[in-house]
């Protein structure tokens, strides 16, 4: 098995945990090698592993899910809901075959109006969200239409447009739905409104979502899961599901209910305990 391996702090390096698994796989004749962009992707690689927290993992899934290369999760961050295996269960998973493979949705985001194209170096997938936030001090009027069908505009910080595996990030945060990884679903989430009467809103898969902004400064800040620039009101954005998945290994021992429970502590509750 050939396996490439994604660090994005330097410091990580020298983990003793991390230093051990790789020396692990050495040792049981697979070849490791490192990955920093897509070029270095060797022939025949069979998947690639993660090495740090989600926005690690983020990272390696902008340079291989388009490819339709694997990518398990080794966690050496803190929640970890993708990246989220302990490294010394992964090469007995790997040796035993005790893992299966998820598919998880992608987000296709384009940018549209004068001059956009030359600002889409970091379009257009994204995992988890696509989302557009204010910069300085002014509230947005969001625009945004669904099928071509305009919703009411959203007075707010900001508008985030979700997958599944989003809703336990950024959609969590401003009070969206969680979705189990499998569902095929998008989320329409306001951060916070300016008005009481907006709720976050579920679309079906084959949604294709339209959104644009007014603002007293002119300009809003969009972000694709851990990558943000700045945009202009004369542009607008955008996005649908895109035409593949992201390939995701997910061991046997983990879960997505387990995560919840362990990391957000859902269900805490004294009477839960007996």
């Amino acid at each position: 098995m050939k396996i490439g391996y994604f660090v994005l702090k330097d410091e990580l390096r020298d983990e003793p945990r991390m230093r051990a698994l790789l020396s692990e796989l050495e040792s049981a004749s697979y070849e490791v090698y490192e990955i920093k962009t897509k070029s270095d992707i060797r022939p025949e690689t069979d998947l690639v592993l993660s090495m740090g927290g989600d926005g690690t993992f983020l990272s390696a899934a902008h340079i291989v899910s388009d490819i339709g290369l694997p990518i398990l999760g080794v966690n050496f961050g803190r929640i970890g809901f993708l990246c989220e295996n302990r490294p010394e269960a992964v090469l007995k998973a790997l040796m035993e075959g005790d893992f299966s493979i998820e598919y998880r949705t992608v987000l296709n985001a384009t940018l549209k109006g004068p001059g956009a194209r030359k600002s889409i170096g970091m379009l257009p997938y994204s995992v988890n969200e696509v989302a557009i936030h204010r910069k300085g001090p002014s509230v947005l009027g969001i625009r945004a239409s669904v099928n071509g069908e305009t919703l009411p505009t959203y007075w707010a910080d900001g508008l985030i447009v979700s997958t599944s595996s989003g809703s336990t990030a950024y959609s969590l945060s401003v009070g969206g739905p969680i979705c189990m990884p499998d569902t095929k679903v998008l989320i329409i989430a306001p951060i916070s409104p300016h008005n009481l009467n907006v709720r976050p809103i579920v679309l079906p898969e084959t949604a294709k979502v339209d959104i644009s902004f007014e603002s007293r400064d002119g300009v809003a800040i969009m972000s694709t899961d851990n990558r943000t620039m700045e945009i202009t009101q004369e542009w607008s954005i955008h996005v649908e599901m895109a035409q593949f998945s992201l390939k995701r290994i997910r061991l046997a021992e983990s879960g997505f209910v387990r995560a919840l429970t362990s990391r957000l502590f859902w269900g805490e509750d004294m009477r839960n305990n007996g």
